[in-house]
């Protein structure tokens, strides 16, 4: 794919992909909203249920977007694959939502995540901290931080895709090593704090935490709403897995490479999490009370700020936890970052050759990567922490994003239909049943929301309806300057 000022450069091998995959899911979440999980459902048995549907959904999905991938393996990955499916519009829809909410508002978040950790070694970063005020907004050392952290990732990767993949891998590959050694830690070292014991007695006794903390026993429907629920943490805590495919413009021999890549990197993170999870029933009580004066008092449900790696840790280190792991998810939220601003950029340069964007962010700059694009992203990011409204809209855009999910699963149905002659080098794993599977799956977790957290989903709902007009404004200017629909490789 030529541009005026340089070439996408195919330089992503498998490694490099799987890496992306991994680093780009292995952010916060998993340290944390096990506690949430923990208030829905109350038991150890179905807090594992939960992450193993959750690595059952990713992984299906996964091998499920490796026949798009392998068949479309163009830069906008989920982007393209919609627009091929269904229609322009479509395509739009699902690249505003991604631009004005899900890759900036979680870049956003990620940074906060990342600022918020740094104070802990560093006190002076703190909300609390109030360095100056702009108007209406009171700018505190924790923004400054993370603002900080996405102008650097930015710049960094308007220098080219190797140096913007080595620093993935460098992050990514230490994430994971560090998780596999907090998990092997976990198994060998003995527990005499009897949480496995407390774990044991009530392993599959479903409750959850009600107002004034009231425990309240689930069983029937209301247990399948309690694990809805308590799936969209989990499910946001693996999400990302699909930014590889935003890349595939840069990826070597990507029909071959992005399916595997997909595949290992979900399999290896959801394997990560279950295990992790695992150690967190060993050394606390699922159950607790938010006053207790330790951590296993307190338990999954009620750890400090939700940090239950940091809880369970403690239990084996004792005060030096919070430092270890700090220093751990400042990495992880670092390198996650650095994967979602490479993809993000992606979906709007490919947006932009479609007409259906600011024409400058469908140039390359001379390192061949979309420098205008990251730079926009970027700002837009740094606004949303200045904001401070960012994880608003991320809890609004839960109902979009899976909505997203399920049109794209659907996309290899319609495909197959209307473009049987393209080929196939892999094909979704247990075609229709699996694929079809994973769209009930996603429908039914909507239909939940929908009944239950109405207040998230409708407004969420509402931001990708805005897009319409939109759309239609930048469809009438593409098609006034003659701008094809792209469908280079």
């Amino acid at each position: 794919m030529h541009d005026e000022k340089g070439v996408l450069k195919r330089r992503i091998n498998l490694f490099d992909g799987v890496m992306f995959v991994s680093g780009s899911m292995i952010g916060s979440g998993i340290f944390i909203v096990s506690a949430d999980i923990a208030r829905n459902v109350g038991s150890p048995g179905w807090l594992m249920m939960v992450w193993l549907i959750t690595g059952l959904i990713t992984v299906i999905g996964a091998i499920s977007y490796g026949e798009l991938a392998s068949m479309i393996p163009n830069v906008g990955g989920q982007y393209v694959y919609l627009r091929e499916a269904y229609n322009p519009m479509i395509g739009f829809l699902f690249g505003w939502t991604t631009f004005l909410v899900i890759q900036c508002g979680s870049i956003a978040a990620v940074a906060v995540a990342f600022a918020k950790f740094t104070g802990v070694l560093f006190p002076w970063i703190s909300e609390k901290n109030i360095l100056f005020n702009i108007g209406p907004l009171h700018v505190n050392s924790t923004q400054i931080v993370a603002m900080a952290s996405i102008l650097l990732l930015t710049w960094i990767n308007t220098r080219g895709i190797v140096t913007g993949k080595t620093v993935q891998n460098i992050f990514s590959s230490t994430k994971v090593i560090v998780l596999v050694g907090f998990i092997i830690l976990g198994v060998i070292i003995s527990n005499n704090s009897g949480a496995w014991e407390i774990n044991k007695e009530i392993f599959w006794k479903a409750s959850r935490i009600g107002q004034n903390n009231q425990v309240i026993p689930l069983s029937g429907f209301a247990l399948v709403a309690a694990v809805g629920m308590a799936l969209v943490g989990s499910l946001f805590a693996s999400d990302a897995w699909y930014n590889v495919t935003y890349i595939a413009g840069e990826v070597i021999n990507p029909k071959k490479v992005i399916p595997l890549s997909l595949l290992l990197g979900t399999f290896l993170v959801s394997t990560l999490y279950l295990l992790t999870n695992f150690v967190y029933i060993k050394f606390l009580p699922v159950t607790g009370t938010p006053d207790g004066t330790n951590a296993i008092a307190r338990g999954i449900q009620f750890a400090t700020d939700d940090r239950v790696a940091t809880s369970a840790m403690s239990v084996v280190v004792g005060d030096y936890a919070a430092i270890i792991m700090a220093i751990f998810i400042i990495v992880s939220t670092f390198g996650c970052n650095n994967g979602l601003i490479i993809a993000g950029a992606r979906v709007y340069y490919a947006m932009a050759r479609d007409g259906l964007f600011f024409s400058k962010a469908g140039e390359l700059n001379s390192k061949g990567v979309p420098g205008f694009a990251i730079a926009i992203q970027g700002i837009w990011s740094i606004l949303l922490c200045l904001s401070g409204t960012y994880s608003n809209l991320l809890d609004y855009v839960i109902f979009a994003v899976l909505l997203f999910f399920a049109l794209t699963i659907f996309a290899i149905f319609i495909l197959r239909k209307k473009r049987p002659d393209f080929p196939r080098p892999y094909k979704a794993f247990g075609y229709p049943v699996i694929p079809f599977v994973y769209i009930l799956a996603i429908t039914a977790i909507m239909i939940i929301l929908l009944i239950f957290k109405p207040d998230y989903t409708f407004p969420g709902l509402a931001i990708v309806l805005l897009g319409i007009p939109v759309f239609f404004i930048w469809d009438r200017s593409r098609k006034k300057n003659h701008i094809q629909l792209s469908d280079e490789e």
